[in-house]
């Protein structure tokens, strides 16, 4: 028992410091992505989420060794990893060639125009349209480390400031519009075999893939096809 609860203290400490090294992180550069907002006019709330997320919270090896925290490719001088990432003097640097990025190349300069200070939101997809990120879950995941850790407050909205409100993006509405195609809910009444006729598939291939051993269906139930 004493084993059980001591390896329960240990998981639950390790999670509690895991917790802290990102409050930590924000807590050690918020000021500086707070001058570069209201030096540029771009939330610190965007550029502290992306470094996050671009650094693992500053525990990536290439924030670690080359100070760079925003996954920038480029040339470096360190002999400690062999990296296609380029380095910087430190953290700061690191932070102020992200904004200078955003502020001199195309198209992320077009951002300027269309977002002001607040809008983390609006930021955040607009980069990733942009080209900044290939994966299409990245801007989600960088709005997502906002809300979870409150960045929002650092982006000094006025009183009553709303965010803006986006529709649902093409990718995503063709995504869900093809989850509903390819599934079925039953009827009173149906059966394999009509749903497959009806469908244009097999009973075979739809008990496989949904992983049924026998052909009996309920009202109500959802099946993939």
């Amino acid at each position: 028992m004493i084993k059980i609860f001591s390896l329960c203290f240990l998981l639950l400490s390790g999670l509690l410091a895991k917790a802290q090294v990102t409050e930590d992180y924000i807590a050690e550069h918020v000021e500086f992505a707070q001058t570069l907002m209201r030096d540029h006019k771009i939330p610190a709330s965007l550029i502290l989420a992306v470094a996050i997320h671009e650094s693992a919270a500053g525990n990536s090896r290439i924030a670690q060794h080359l100070n760079n925290h925003f996954g920038v490719k480029g040339p470096n001088n360190n002999i400690e990893i062999r990296s296609s990432y380029r380095d910087y003097l430190s953290a700061d640097e690191s932070y102020s060639h992200f904004v200078e990025i955003m502020e001199t190349r195309s198209p992320f300069n077009s951002l300027f125009g269309k977002y002001d200070q607040y809008d983390y939101k609006g930021w955040a997809k607009g980069i990733q349209r942009s080209g900044y990120a290939h994966s299409r879950s990245w801007a989600n995941q960088v709005i997502a480390l906002v809300k979870k850790y409150e960045l929002y407050q650092y982006d000094e909205r006025p009183e009553g400031y709303e965010e803006p409100v986006y529709a649902t993006s093409t990718y995503h509405r063709k995504i869900n519009k093809l989850r509903k195609a390819n599934t079925y809910t039953i009827k009173s009444g149906d059966n394999l075999s009509v749903i497959a006729k009806k469908k244009g598939t097999t009973v075979k291939a739809i008990m496989l893939k949904n992983g049924m051993k026998k052909a009996n269906l309920k009202p109500g139930q959802k099946i993939k096809l």
